[in-house]
């Protein structure tokens, strides 16, 4: 083999390999559906155009029937007149009008046997274009679940390399390390704010509210023995402190309140008396 029919041989192979590439099942599809309506148009119009002749053969054997039926009646009417010889003329006229007839009526059922034909061949054309249809619409929807699982299948191999997790990781400890700064400046804020004992007391005061809350759950359920009431306490008595003695002023203010009270109760006493 020359070098000239290798190379040609590669420049088509490589041709064909890259048509076979470009190919896309769904334009092809519409392209073949496309060209196959085409031709559905066109085989219509043929047939058409066969129907046409078809009834044109057969009114043109009509035709021939109603002028030989003609020449007949004037074959009758000249015999009828006694001239024989005009009879004669116009059978041979009748007769070349019946051949005429006859030969399109065999073209006519000629036709209309290639018609019947055309029509079946039409048919059967229209229900492959129908059949090609719906197989087109099955091999599209075949082609894109394909093309979606493809798809998902390249994500989840995207998923599956290392470098994505290894990229969640590393972000992971970043937001570990933005939360570790955060607390550490918010205890620095509160240590220089004064606030730092007041939320140690706190906490304590919450565990130990927390505390007392099991405890007294346990005791609740029986878990531990109730608690002991409290020894009573021995009543200590009162010391007497000695009263400041009032001053002078003083005892005469209350002295003369004592006595305008036991007037007004008198007063009052004499009235309810004297109703």
């Amino acid at each position: 083999m020359g070098i000239f029919s290798r190379l040609a041989q590669l420049i088509k192979s490589n041709l064909n390999d890259l048509i076979s590439k470009s190919e896309d099942p769904e334009k092809m599809l519409n392209q073949v559906v496309l060209d196959m309506n085409n031709q559905l148009v066109e085989a219509k119009k043929q047939v058409a155009s066969s129907i046409a002749d078809e009834k044109r053969l057969a009114k043109q054997a009509e035709q021939e029937m109603a002028h030989a039926a003609e020449w007949e009646r004037r074959a009758m009417m000249a015999l009828r007149a006694g001239n024989e010889e005009l009879a004669k003329e116009a059978l041979a006229r009748k007769k070349e009008h019946d051949q005429l007839a006859e030969t399109f009526k065999e073209q006519w059922q000629k036709q209309k046997n290639s018609v019947e034909q055309l029509k079946r061949a039409l048919r059967m054309l229209n229900e492959k274009i129908e059949e090609a249809k719906r197989k087109k619409n099955v091999l599209i929807a075949r082609k894109k679940r394909a093309e979606a699982q493809k798809a998902i299948q390249e994500t989840m191999h995207g998923l599956r390399d290392q470098s994505a997790f290894e990229t969640f990781e590393r972000m992971s400890n970043k937001v570990d390390e933005i939360e570790a700064e955060a607390e550490a400046q918010a205890d620095l804020q509160e240590e220089y704010s004064g606030d730092v004992l007041a939320s140690k007391f706190a906490n304590l005061e919450r565990s130990a509210g927390a505390d007392e809350d099991l405890v007294a759950l346990k005791r609740k359920m029986g878990l531990m023995p109730p608690e002991e009431a409290p020894p009573a306490r021995a009543e200590v008595p009162k010391r007497v402190e000695a009263q400041p003695t009032a001053s002078r002023s003083e005892q005469d203010e209350l002295a003369a309140a004592l006595e305008e009270l036991e007037a007004e109760q008198q007063a009052e006493a004499q009235r309810k008396a004297g109703r």
